[in-house]
Formats: structure tokens, sequence, C-alpha cells
């Protein structure tokens, strides 16, 4: 990575603000995390400050409060499970600005951490504000960018507060950014690109810049139905992003262009609704009901997906096979994450609610790299700078 990082700066008795992504998920009801793999994520950096003495000073934004105190996303959940990992107290603040956040700061000693309120309280933070970046920096020496996942996003603490500190990576930012530009610089042959997921929209920049790279291209999911359709099958009552099909259809012509495999659906899970209480069957790709829709890829289809697989030396996935939070309809997306373990490849696994299947099935120590940013980490492959890395300082 081209960017300093933490190692190339003095923190030792600063006041660091440390941006992470501890958006995690929360069970509402009793506020317990369901995954806490975001948290452990940026451990590293937060460790690395520890011991050189700096006061760290956590930000990071939970779910969508749009601008309003939500006492359902506040951070104090994340604040002690943070302290339950480390080992270590973690202080709190009642706001991310203002008095009450600037005596908090104030308090601390060094080698202390502060996890000040959710920034998305505030509307400003996502507006980027001028005056909002400028209260935040007014409560630190230095500014560590460590979320990847919101890197993408132009907001007030992840590109515009650097305008008024110094400002570098956090490891888990230079990691991911190392990680995803050996797939667009340097990947081991055959790679594989394995996408899913319910748009196509998201992806094409994605597959349009790594169309020279990769070797073949498997799609399943939701934007299966898009390019299904785009090659005149009938796709029942499946969502179809219908003004993107035309550039589905000139997505498939560059990629035979390309000389690049792409394999869809052979055959697929189809149901007439989306229900736990439904019952899938399995039918060709060529033969499915119009009255109902695709929830899943075929066994068929899995067999072919993971022959294609199994020659592979890179992956990277994104976005599950099928409706994945309906367990009849979770077998293609299960089937493919169990089997990457067992490829000789390096497997990188692009954030989002796939990194969330692979954590939940308690395969992510047996991955090369989950990413911590599903929206980040596809604009970046689609060739796109990133607000929250290009306004950290270059490195000499």
């Amino acid at each position: 990575m081209k960017k300093m990082t933490v190692r190339d700066i003095e923190v030792t008795g600063k006041r660091v603000l440390v941006r992470v992504d501890f958006n995690v998920p929360l069970d509402i009801k009793t506020g317990t995390i369901t995954d806490d793999s975001r948290i452990h994520a940026s451990i590293p950096t937060i460790k690395y400050l520890i011991e050189r003495n700096a006061k760290v000073i956590l930000l990071s934004h939970l779910g969508r409060p749009k601008g309003k105190v939500v006492d359902g996303m506040r951070l104090a959940p994340v604040a002690k499970r943070l302290a339950e990992i480390l080992g270590k107290k973690v202080y709190t603040a009642p706001d991310c600005v203002g008095p009450e956040a600037e005596k908090a700061v104030a308090s601390l000693k060094v080698g202390d951490i502060l996890m000040l309120e959710n920034l998305r309280f505030h509307l400003e933070e996502e507006k980027g504000d001028e005056g909002f970046a400028r209260a935040l920096a007014s409560l630190g020496d230095v500014y560590v960018n460590d979320a990847f996942g919101t890197a993408h996003r132009a907001h007030a603490s992840t590109s515009v507060i650097a305008k008024y500190l110094p400002a570098v990576a956090g490891f888990l930012l230079e990691k991911e950014i190392d990680t995803l530009s050996g797939l667009l610089e340097n990947p081991a042959h055959p790679f594989t690109g394995l996408f899913g997921g319910a748009k196509v929209s998201d992806k094409v920049a994605m597959l349009k810049n790594i169309m020279d790279k990769v070797d073949c291209l498997l799609i399943g999911g939701g934007m299966a139905a898009t390019f299904l359709k785009a090659k005149s099958f009938g796709v029942g009552t499946s969502p179809v992003e219908t003004d993107i099909i035309n550039i589905a259809a000139e997505l498939i012509k560059d990629i035979e262009k390309n000389h690049v495999c792409l394999h869809l659906p052979v055959d697929v899970m189809v149901a007439d609704k989306i229900d736990s209480s439904v019952t899938g069957e399995v039918v060709p790709v060529d033969a499915v009901p119009p009255d109902k829709m695709i929830v899943d890829i075929g066994p068929m289809t899995i067999e072919l997906f993971s022959k294609e697989l199994g020659k592979s030396r890179t992956v990277f996935w994104n976005g599950p096979m099928g409706v994945e939070e309906i367990p009849q309809f979770a077998r293609g997306t299960h089937t493919l994450a169990k089997l990457l373990p067992h490829l000789k490849a390096k497997t990188i696994v692009g954030g989002g609610s796939t990194a969330e299947v692979i954590t939940a099935l308690g395969l992510a120590d047996k991955i090369t790299f989950v990413s911590t940013g599903g929206g980040a980490s596809l604009e970046f492959l689609g060739g796109e700078a990133l607000p929250g890395v290009v306004a950290l300082r270059d490195k000499i």
C-alpha cells in the first residue's frame, strides 16, 4: 500500500482517533452481539497503540439511526465486548462531539481506551460536514483509519477529518488494500470469481475491471436471473433488474471476447414465495415455471461450480448463491462455502453477507482472507478510488 500506516508516525502519549467499523449485528431484544468478527479485526491496531502508550479514542457508527439518538444503536454493548476481548476496561462517552466527549477525552491516561458514541446519531456524519469533522478532529492529535468497510464513503469521520490531522492507515485497512490489490495485480492462475447476491448493478464495474484478470466466472444468486434473462431464459417471478439486462448481455459478450469461461446455473431450486414454510423444487434452468421464482442453485450447478473451483489457485467470492437465510434455500451457498477450505487455492471472501455466512459456519480461520467490507471491496476491485484511503498521507 502506498499510504502511510500507524507504523510511520509517533503515537506515544498522543490522543489517537481511530476510525473502526464496529457496525456489528446486534440482537435488538437482548443487546447481544451475534458476530464480533469486525471487533476482532481491529484488535491488532488497538493493541499496537496501547503498547506504545497512546490514548486510544475509537470512532464508529452502528446501524442506520438517520441522525437521531436510538437507544438500541448505542455503542455500549460493543465497548463491553471489546473490553472482554482485550481484558482491559473500555471507557464510553455519551456523545462523539461536544462538552461530554471533550471531558471524557481529557480524563484519559496513556494506554486508556475510550469509545465515543455512535457517529450516525448526527446527520452531519454522513453528509461529510466540515464543522462536524473539525469537532471530531479537535479531540485528537493523530487520525488512524482502520475501517475498510466504510472507506468507500466520503463521510466526516472517514475522509473529511483527514484534512485536520495527520492521517494514516491502521493494520486492518492496510491488509485489506494489500490483499485486494493482489487480486488485481498478481493473482495465481487459474483465478475464479464466484458471484451471487441480489444485484448485477452492484458488480458491473467490478466485473468489467477484473475481466482480463480472471480465468472463470461462476454466477449464481439473484443476479443470475438477470444474466439468464439476458440469454432469453424464462425466470418466472424472479426479481430481475430490467434496466440492467442489456448491460448483462454486453458483459456476456465481453467475457467471451476475453476468452473467460462463464458458468450460469444449469439447474435451479424454485419456490412460489420466499418463506420458511415453503418446500422448493429443482428444475432445469430452461424449465422455470412462470409462477415460481429462483431461490437457489441446483445440485448439478453445485457440482459444476465445485469442479471449476477445484481447478483454481485463486478464488474471490462475493454474494450468496440463493436465499441463504431460509435453511432449505441455503444448500448452494453452504456447500460451496464448506468447499473453500479444501481447495489448493488462495481464497478471499468479499465481505458483507458472504463474510457473515463464512463466520456463521465457523470457517473464517480456514479462509485465506475474509474482507470486512462488502461494498468497499467491490468498489476497490471495480477500480474506484476509495475516499477514506485517498485522504490518507502518501508514503514518501
